[in-house]
């Protein structure tokens, strides 16, 4: 699934950037080597991330 359109992060991208240690949206943005531009990724990243990191 993709989770930012403007930097074509799929969902697998964002919980590869987790198990490396991000756990933050912008964390994630900067492991990846991207910048958010709109912004509307934000809460659905955000939403990924406590759903893996609760059931980590």
């Amino acid at each position: 699934m993709v989770v930012c359109i403007c930097n074509a992060i799929r969902e697998q991208d964002l919980k590869d950037a987790l198990r490396d240690g991000a756990a933050r949206p912008a964390e994630v943005y900067a492991r990846l080597g991207r910048r958010p531009k709109c912004g509307q990724c934000l809460s659905f990243a955000q939403s990924i991330i406590s759903r893996e990191t609760a059931t980590a």
